[in-house]
């Protein structure tokens, strides 16, 4: 399917000079990206980045930078509901394991295999539940795989006056 439209991201001041990044995804891994997998984690309101950004913890966060994605992505799978998780073969045990836990015993976590699975299908990303604490069935996640500043797979930060700092030289 064909994403278009807004998401959000609250990002560690300290990186926010590399919105477009991935790079922290791809060393550390995430729920669905195992490592060396850049991956772009994107929330379609305001509130579920701030969840993410602070594991559901979202009444005492630490500082962050919220920003705007314009996005106009193709080859996105949407996996927020039984009906078009069985379209695309996928099972809701795949997505909501204990990925970190598994990781951390040495395990491949199902949701790595299904990511894998997905990316060697051609799939750019996926529309997928918030799996934070405290999430509701609102909070919904952009998880992109495969991203640039044109379409097919076009990922833009809304920066119009420029406010985003240039290099880590901007922090302490």
């Amino acid at each position: 399917m064909r994403f278009q439209g807004a998401t959000y991201r609250a990002h560690n001041p300290r990186w926010s000079f590399k919105p477009l990044s991935g790079g922290g995804a791809a060393v550390h891994g995430g729920r669905f990206n195992p490592k060396s997998v850049a991956a772009l984690y994107l929330a379609l309101d305001p509130i579920t980045a701030i969840k993410e950004s602070s594991q559901g913890f979202a009444r005492k966060f630490e500082p962050c930078v919220l920003c705007t994605y314009e996005i106009d992505c193709e080859d996105i799978v949407d996996l927020r509901t039984a009906p078009t998780r069985a379209a695309a073969g996928v099972d809701s045990g795949e997505m909501d394991c204990p990925w970190f836990a598994e990781a951390a015993a040495g395990h491949s976590p199902a949701s790595w295999r299904l990511a894998e699975r997905l990316i060697a299908g051609g799939a750019a990303g996926i529309l997928a539940p918030s799996y934070v604490r405290n999430a509701t069935s609102d909070d919904v996640n952009l998880v992109l795989w495969d991203w640039s500043d044109r379409r097919p797979h076009r990922v833009a930060v809304f920066d119009p006056s420029g406010r985003l700092p240039k290099s880590q030289l901007s922090w302490p």
